[in-house]
């Protein structure tokens, strides 16, 4: 958006109107959204928890990272339908459901409840991009030391966690790059920095054979027998819901549909059937772009999970604390060679970076839109909504900082957020469920098929979570509350 022009991506003109691609080609040229959601889908869930779970419990879980990854899409693409079909982002959509509504409608508030919960996760990967800088430059917090004098309290705080200098300069410069640019700016460089991570994880996988470490294809066959271990139930539902589209990218894959302009080239609803033809050959482009970006995200994640079930299960390593980034560059390190560590180094930066990069842009515009639905602010116009996105983009990196500084435990506040995501993926799932009923146009509804899947997504993932949560809760949560409150002291 621009500041000069006032240009609105939520405003459907007339002469915004496109006819919709005729072919494969021209359609995967008008793929974007689901790119940008693979580039916040592809960091800390699958980096830090999916490797940890294959590190505690080796190729158990297989089946619930692949199950993890495609079942959610059914959601993904029918909030988007209805986004094409009312014009509407996603709060907006929620706004206008039945229901208690005090000042907004209690699912915003929900949303709301959410939002703060995964902060954490921003403040993990803030965290975790300053461990991994750390140790590809390992010389320049004592240089900081030696300038603040060893003796000083800025000194000892900084040789207590070498790592803090890292991570104010990594919450800065997601705040620079968030302020340079669009979702153009933010559509080019999550596509490269997702084709680049994603790449070089499954070149790793398969040159595993070749190392000391070959996958044994026995237990991924196990892996694959849908096994649900108790013990591992509470681990297994927080990567559930960490992993995969979740409940965070449900919310704003509609408003990135919006700014890519699927909704606008179909133009506002009528009764013309020429809307609802441009209408239903956009949405085939955004089935299209949800699933190849499904594509995408799962190869990266079932790639980092056999590395993790493959090199750190084999190893009886643990990535967790102020090691983790350490512990997990031992997935490269034993089975390709020392100077694979800065190379790993330099993608966890990259993964984790691009995550924080692309979460706190979805958060802003998902925020500004909160304040807007219950009149906390004004936005009369597009130059406002981004004056205040502009300012939400300082305030959530900021957030996430402050969140490590004061937790200092990466990988428990990814779990701290993802239960909290899994928590919410029944309420949304719902969501799209009554919207695909009672508000999306008639003339745009899904084939039986489709909605048979929608259907059994909502029930598994609401059987899933209604079977885990009472005893993650017990056996995982609470005690987590007690050790982030450790680290804090």
């Amino acid at each position: 958006m621009s500041d000069v022009t006032g240009y609105d991506p939520y405003a459907m003109p007339p002469g915004a109107i496109q006819e919709p691609p005729e072919t494969l080609w021209k359609a995967l040229r008008q793929i974007g959204p689901g790119i940008i959601l693979a580039g916040s889908i592809v960091g800390s869930g699958e980096l830090l928890l999916t490797t940890s779970l294959g590190a505690e419990w080796g190729f158990t879980f297989l089946w619930l990272i692949i199950f993890s990854c495609v079942v959610k899409v059914f959601i993904q693409i029918e909030l988007g339908r209805y986004a094409i079909s009312s014009g509407k982002p996603t709060l907006g959509a929620l706004n206008e459901l039945p229901g208690w509504k005090p000042r907004v409608h209690w699912q915003v508030w929900w949303w709301l409840i959410m939002l703060i919960a995964t902060v954490s996760q921003l403040g993990a990967m803030t965290g975790g991009v300053a461990q991994a800088i750390n140790l590809a430059f390992p010389t320049f917090s004592p240089k900081l030391i030696e300038w603040a004098g060893p003796a000083s309290s800025l000194g000892q705080a900084i040789a207590s966690r070498p790592e803090y200098p890292w991570a104010i300069l990594t919450a800065m410069a997601a705040v620079l790059l968030l302020l340079s640019g669009g979702y153009v700016f933010l559509e080019r460089v999550t596509t490269a920095l997702v084709a680049g991570v994603t790449a070089i994880t499954v070149v790793c996988v398969l040159a595993l054979p070749a190392t000391g470490f070959p996958i044994d294809p026995q237990k991924v066959l196990e892996g694959l027998s849908f096994q649900l271990p108790l013990a591992g139930i509470g681990a297994a539902f927080a990567t559930f819901g960490i992993t995969g589209v979740g409940a965070s990218e449900l919310y704003s894959y509609p408003y990135w549909c919006l700014e890519k302009g699927y909704a606008r080239f179909a133009g506002p609803r009528s009764d013309d059937p020429e809307w609802a033809r441009r209408a239903n050959g956009w949405i085939r482009v955004l089935v299209l772009d949800a699933w190849v970006s499904m594509i995408v995200f799962t190869a990266a994640t079932v790639a980092f999970y056999f590395l993790g079930a493959t090199v750190l299960h084999e190893q009886g390593l643990k990535p967790e604390g102020k090691d983790m980034i350490e512990t997990l560059a031992q997935m490269y390190v034993p089975a390709f060679g020392p100077w694979t560590k800065i190379v790993f180094l330099l993608g966890a930066w990259a993964v984790l970076f691009k995550t924080l990069y692309i979460a706190s842009a979805g958060h802003a515009r998902l925020t500004a839109d909160f304040l807007s639905l219950g009149k906390f602010i004004e936005i009369p116009n597009a130059y406002t909504r981004m004056r205040m996105i502009r300012w939400l983009c300082v305030f959530y990196p900021t957030f996430a900082l402050v969140l490590y500084l004061v937790f200092r435990n990466p990988r428990g506040m990814v779990v701290f957020g993802g239960f909290f995501q899994a928590a919410t993926l029944p309420v949304i799932s719902a969501a799209a469920i009554y919207l695909r009923y009672r508000r999306t146009d008639s003339r745009l509804i899904p084939s039986k098929l489709s909605d048979a899947l929608l259907w059994f997504a909502f029930i598994t993932i609401s059987a899933v979570a209604s079977y885990a949560i009472y005893d993650w809760t017990i056996k995982s949560f609470l005690p987590l509350l007690k050790e982030l409150a450790k680290s804090s002291g």
